[in-house]
C-alpha cells in the first residue's frame, strides 16, 4: 500500500518566534563582541611580547570577529534585518581578507629572517580557553541563524567557529615552538590561519552561509543532491 507523500519542507517561523530568535541572536552576538575584545587585548599583548606571529594573527582574528559580530548587531538592530543582509555579509567577507593578508606577510617576514617567536605561557592558556568556549557560541548562533534564515548569522557564526580551529592551530604552534624549540611552526601556524581566512571569505562574500528555512540557497555544493551550498545543512553537519 502507498504510504502518502509528506511535505518535508522546512515551515517559516512565526512573528513571535521570529521575534525570539533575533532576540537570541542579538544575546549571542553581545557575548561573542565581549569575549573576543577581552582575547584580542590578551593575545596582541602577548603575541608582542614573544614576537609571535601566530598570536598576534589570532588577535587580530579576535577584532574582526568583533567587527564581524558588530556588523549583524547592526543588521538585526533594524526593522528590516534582511534588508541589511547583503551589506553584513561583505563586511564580514572584507574583514576575513584582510586578516588573511596582513597575517601571511607577517608569516613570511617571519619566515625569511624576522624574530623567533618565544614561549608564551598566556599565549597557551588563551587557546586552550578558546578551544573550549567559541564552539559552543558558534553552535548556538549557528542554529538560531538557520532556523531564523539569516546567512549573515550563520556566515558570523562560521566565523567563530573559525575561532575554535585557529586555536588548535595556534595551540599546536605554540606547544611545538615551546616544547621543541621549533621557531618556524610559529609562522607556518599563522599561514594556516590566512588561507582558512581566505576560504571563510570567499564564501561569505558570495552569501554561501549554509542552507535556512525561507531563503533560496546561493547555489548547490559539489556532489549535493538537496541544493544545500555545505554540509551544514544537515541536521547531523558541523555545528
Amino acid at each position: 500500500m502507498a504510504l502518502p507523500l509528506i511535505d518535508l519542507t522546512p515551515a517559516e517561523p512565526s512573528p513571535a518566534r521570529r521575534a525570539v530568535l533575533a532576540r537570541r541572536v542579538r544575546l549571542l552576538v553581545a557575548a561573542t563582541i565581549t569575549y573576543n575584545v577581552t582575547e584580542a587585548v590578551v593575545a596582541i599583548t602577548a603575541g608582542t611580547i614573544a614576537s609571535s606571529t601566530a598570536l598576534i594573527g589570532f588577535g587580530l582574528d579576535s577584532v574582526i570577529e568583533v567587527s564581524s559580530a558588530a556588523a549583524v548587531a547592526w543588521q538585526f538592530a533594524g526593522r528590516d534585518p534582511q534588508a541589511r543582509e547583503k551589506a553584513t555579509l561583505r563586511i564580514i567577507a572584507v574583514s576575513f581578507f584582510a586578516l588573511a593578508a596582513y597575517v601571511a606577510v607577517e608569516s613570511v617576514r617571519a619566515l625569511v629572517g624576522g624574530a623567533d617567536a618565544e614561549h608564551s605561557t598566556i599565549g597557551l592558556v588563551l587557546a586552550a580557553l578558546s578551544l573550549a568556549i567559541m564552539p559552543g557560541l558558534s553552535y548556538a548562533q549557528r542554529r538560531a541563524g538557520r532556523e531564523l534564515g539569516s546567512r549573515s548569522a550563520v556566515a558570523d557564526s562560521k566565523q567563530t567557529l573559525l575561532c575554535t580551529y585557529l586555536s588548535a592551530v595556534l595551540l599546536v604552534g605554540l606547544g611545538l615552538n615551546s616544547l621543541f624549540g621549533w621557531s618556524w611552526a610559529d609562522p607556518v601556524a599563522a599561514l594556516v590561519i590566512a588561507v582558512v581566512a581566505v576560504k571563510e571569505g570567499r564564501e561569505a562574500w558570495r552569501g554561501d552561509a549554509c542552507c535556512t528555512p525561507g531563503l533560496p540557497p546561493a547555489g548547490p555544493a559539489p556532489g549535493s543532491t538537496d541544493g544545500c551550498v555545505d554540509s551544514c545543512c544537515a541536521d547531523g553537519g558541523s555545528p
